[in-house]
């Protein structure tokens, strides 16, 4: 090649690299965004990361990633390529940052920004000024600010979101906020009126309140000056009073949301007839009373949303009115429950004939009769969720044929009368289902098989039927994504299937069936089980080790089945473990010395066989509040750590073989609610320091498990609702089975073996030391426990008198003393016990006349006083006549009474002897002279030897 080609040739491949250069630079720079933003984007990445931070990080590299135009969270211009959109929102975790501020000048390359995204960042506020002057919308919500950032030097601002920051009233002022036409404070820490710069706003379009603490109803009033308001969120706030007549002025509101506060009286008809631009109304949760005549908005051929979720039943709404037409309106979230609707005719609403665009509807709780609208399904093609829960329907559940509702996701038609079998083919009528309750009616039948199909059903609760047959296997091999299954109380036998591909299931309850057989290992794929409830079957064979390979597993209740052996060590791998539940089975010998679960509140083992001392493993329970152990065989004495269980509430030994005296470490336990000693070999005196234990005074724990388990979803396929400001429109919420189960307890008051649970276990209390061999007198400091409901104290060898500070027992409800060796008269000022409904003190050796027949003890009959053959009065029917009327001083001081009295007559008797016989004597002397020298002889006699 010559030198001229060579030449030649070169200079072709530098042109064409320089070039290549040019259109990279090109494309690159003049089409992609500005050196300075990059740099900008970069500082700004960088300020965000702290130490080993991950945030952003596709932002950077080489040439070709070198145009910020195309990174992540940033927008360019399409004609410029200047950047107009940063969305930084929730960055702040991967950057390693916890509560931060923002340097301020590392926005300022960006001249062109419109929109700043910075919301859930634990931001704290910015450092210096924000000079964006093209910036339209800034959202620093879910951060830290307590004050709103310095507006001056964004002139073109429109859009402020401000909402879960901890902002209050005093930080709302400034003219800059006078341009605004979105404005979002909710969930901060307004309190008391509405700031009354708002009222000034005459820009605002939209605004959120919602979730302060702005619960002064007159100052409300100032929002109807914002005569351009189309958007309006006050809920949550606990508003008094009755809604501002004012309102009506609002007629531009799109969106009115009212719901969470205690607005009164009725539902103003006149403010619907004023707003009919309304798309979105939510009054629910409030105290309305009255009637509210839903055709009124019939004429409102804007509305989408309606939502009134009643807390009271004096509130009746009516749908059916003959003067009415059909509704202009086509809905797409229909939410009317817990309240009173359509009166006494109690039918669904005949207007949702006419819908066919809901794709909510919500009837929970009305009462309401007749047949399962299935047809609500055929209009609404896209209908996701129906809920018809707590009414009246009846009739079987029937679907029209070869029915397919591919949009459904949320079906409950739980606590109805509906009968009949479940169809057959609801697999592939429903198959895209994720939540399915139809617990609490009155179905039978076998479960189909095609539920199996629902692949991505979450909840299927079909407890509370007669539903009955083998757990079909597909179910538990087709329902893959299956979170919760609950079919308690039904007639299902067999076992659970050896093979399962439950991976995500978290709840099972299959208590109370009739299912047998060894508890299935095909449980094991199950590793995310939480709840474990198979209570109340025929199981039978040891409880399986294996149960230890569940580490989040919080409630285990196996019982009242036929399983026996040992407690298996692997409990003690639960560390998460809170109830658990052996009760009612043969299990024997003690609790492993393994079993050192510190987060245990509520321990079961009552009628087993469990044997021993018991064990010291227990003192490493310090958050036990239940310890249920009676009717089993432990003997020993109650060991002295029991003191140091200090969380305490219930602790229940009854039926044992326990003995020595009732330990002072018991008087430690200050929280004791219920505690039951009772049919044990326990002896000595009653501890005086009982009365140190409050029996639940002043104590307002729920004695719940784990409170309720729901499904929740956000958000619907087919349909979103437009709104500057957030409004839960799509929220739901579904619970299932008997999750609100709370703990339960089995106590005798009143003569009976009584269950108490939930709220009611909450407020009893008592104490049963019944049938031991106690001795010694009743501590009068046990008349303190003014809380007390229940004392037991039959059947021991208790002497002396019932205690006068006993009628101090203000709140005893059940008294027995009966089988001891009781003295004395019943304390007369008993009859103020008020709520004393049960009293024994039958076979003691009680005297005197009864208490007045008044109040309480007016109730009371023989049987009450039985085996006390000296008490007198009614109801027994015996006379109190003085021979056996009651003593003015006690029995127990009459043998002192007896002596003295012997001692007087002795006295009397003596001295009257004395006198005689000395007066005797001295007049035989005097008329018998011999002898009277004969002795004044003796005397001069004997008188030198005494001087002696």
């Amino acid at each position: 090649m010559s030198a001229v080609t060579w030449g030649l040739y070169n200079a072709i491949i530098i042109y064409a690299s320089f070039l290549w250069l040019l259109l990279v630079v090109g494309y690159y720079g003049c089409l992609g965004c500005l050196e300075n933003e990059r740099v900008g984007l970069l500082n700004l990445k960088a300020s965000i990361n702290h130490l080993n931070g991950t945030a952003l990080s596709s932002w950077g590299g080489d040439i070709i990633v070198a145009n910020c135009c195309r990174w992540e969270r940033v927008t360019c211009d399409n004609k410029t390529n200047r950047v107009i959109q940063l969305d930084l929102s929730y960055i702040s975790s991967n950057g390693g940052l916890g509560n931060w501020s923002l340097n301020a000048s590392l926005l300022l390359p960006f001249h062109q920004l419109q929109i700043l995204d910075l919301s859930g960042n634990k931001l704290t506020g910015f450092q210096g000024l924000l000079r964006l002057k093209k910036l339209r919308v800034l959202d620093v919500q879910h951060n830290g600010l307590t004050t709103i950032p310095v507006l001056s030097a964004l002139p073109s601002l429109k859009v402020l979101y401000l909402g879960l920051n901890h902002i209050n009233s005093s930080q709302l002022r400034g003219q800059y906020l006078r341009k605004l036409e979105v404005l979002d404070l909710y969930g901060n820490s307004l309190m008391g009126s509405v700031p009354s710069i708002i009222g000034t706003l005459n820009g605002l379009k939209s605004l959120s309140l919602g979730h302060n603490n702005l619960n002064d109803s007159l100052s409300i009033e100032g929002l109807c000056k914002l005569s351009d308001l189309e958007e309006l969120d006050i809920s949550g706030n606990g508003i008094d009073g009755n809604l501002p007549p004012c309102f009506n002025n609002l007629t531009s509101l799109r969106t009115l949301v009212l719901s969470r506060n205690n607005f009164k009286g009725t539902i103003p008809s006149s403010l619907f007839s004023s707003l009919k631009l309304l798309q979105y109304i939510s009054l629910s949760h409030n105290s309305f009373e009255g009637s509210f005549d839903f055709t009124l908005l019939f004429n409102h051929s804007k509305l989408e949303v309606f939502e009134l979720v009643g807390d009271n039943k004096n509130l009746k709404v009516e749908t059916e009115n003959s003067m009415s037409q059909h509704p202009l309106f086509q809905l797409r979230v229909f939410h009317l429950s817990e309240g009173v609707l359509n009166g006494e005719s109690r039918v669904i609403p005949s207007f949702l004939s006419n819908q066919y665009e809901l794709r909510v509807v919500d009837l929970r709780n009305n009462g309401i009769i007749g047949d399962i609208p299935t047809w609500l399904l055929v209009n609404n093609s896209k209908l996701e969720s129906f809920r018809l829960s707590g009414n009246q329907l009846r009739g079987p559940l029937a679907f029209e044929l070869n029915a397919k509702h591919v949009y459904m996701k949320h079906f409950d038609i739980s606590s109805n009368l509906i009968q009949g079998e479940i169809p057959p083919d609801i697999g592939s009528i429903l198959p895209n289902l994720e939540a399915l309750n139809m617990s609490r009616n009155a179905l039978h039948g076998n479960l189909p098989t095609s539920i199996g199909d629902m692949k991505i059903l979450l909840l299927l609760d079909l407890s509370n039927n007669n539903l009955s047959g083998l757990l079909p296997q597909h179910l538990f091999r087709g329902c893959i994504s299956l979170e919760s299954l609950i079919l308690s109380n039904n007639n299902f036998d067999g076992n659970f299937p050896a093979e399962s591909n439950l991976t995500s299931l978290s709840y099972l309850f299959l208590d109370n069936n009739s299912f047998s057989g060894k508890i299935s290992r095909g449980l094991l794929k199950s590793s995310a089980l939480e709840m474990l409830d198979l209570g109340k079957n025929s199981f039978s064979g040891q409880i399986p080790d294996w149960i230890g390979n569940f580490p989040r597993l919080i409630s285990v209740v196996l019982s009242k089945n036929h399983l026996e052996g040992v407690i298996p060590t692997g409990f003690c791998k639960l560390g998460e473990l809170q109830l658990l539940d052996l009760s009612s089975n043969k299990v024997g010998m003690s609790i492993p010395p393994c079993f050192n679960l510190s987060k245990m509140m509520f321990l079961h083992l009552q009628s087993n066989e469990l044997t021993g001392d018991i064990p010291n493993v227990l003192s490493r329970l310090p958050s036990l509040f239940i310890l249920d152990l009676k009717d089993n065989k432990f003997w020993g004495t109650i060991p002295p750590w029991i003191g140091s269980l200090t969380s305490l509430r219930v602790r229940l030994l009854r039926g044992n073989e326990l003995h020595g005296s009732i330990p002072l470490d018991l008087c430690r336990l200050r929280l004791i609610k219920l505690m039951d000693l009772s049919h044990n070999n326990f002896s000595g005196s009653i501890p005086l320091c009982l009365n140190n234990l409050t029996f639940g005074a002043q104590d307002g724990i729920f004695l719940t498990t784990t409170g309720s388990i729901s499904w929740e979803g956000f958000g619907l396929a087919t349909y979103s609702y437009e709104s500057q400001i957030y409004v839960e429109t799509v929220f739901i919420e579904l619970q299932g089975g008997p999750f609100n189960e709370a703990e339960k307890v089995d106590f005798t008051t009143k003569w009976r073996f009584e269950s108490y649970e939930g709220k009611v276990l909450s407020i009893m209390s008592g104490m049963d030391l019944s049938w031991n061999n106690l001795t010694g007198s009743i501590p009068p400091e046990l008349g303190d426990l003014s809380e007390i409901h229940s004392i037991n104290l039959s059947g021991n060898h208790l002497t002396g008198s019932i205690p006068e500070t006993f009628s101090n027992l203000k709140a005893i409800e059940s008294l027995d003393l009966s089988h001891n060796m009781l003295i004395g008269q019943i304390p007369p000022r008993m009859i103020e016990l008020y709520n004393l409904a049960a009293f024994k003190v039958a076979y003691n050796d009680l005297s005197g006349k009864l208490p007045e027949r008044k109040a309480q003890f007016a109730t009371f009959e023989e049987s009450s006083y039985e085996g006390n053959p000296l008490l007198c009065g009614l109801p027994v029917n015996r006379s109190c006549s003085p021979a056996i009327a009651a003593p003015k001083t006690p029995p127990a001081n009459s043998d002192n009474a007896e002596k003295e009295s012997w001692e007087v007559s002795f006295l009397w008797s003596f001295g009257g002897s004395f006198g005689v016989a000395f007066f005797g004597i001295v007049a035989f002397l005097y008329f018998n002279s011999y002898y009277r020298e004969l002795l004044f002889y003796f005397i001069a006699k004997n008188l030198t030897f005494l001087r002696l």
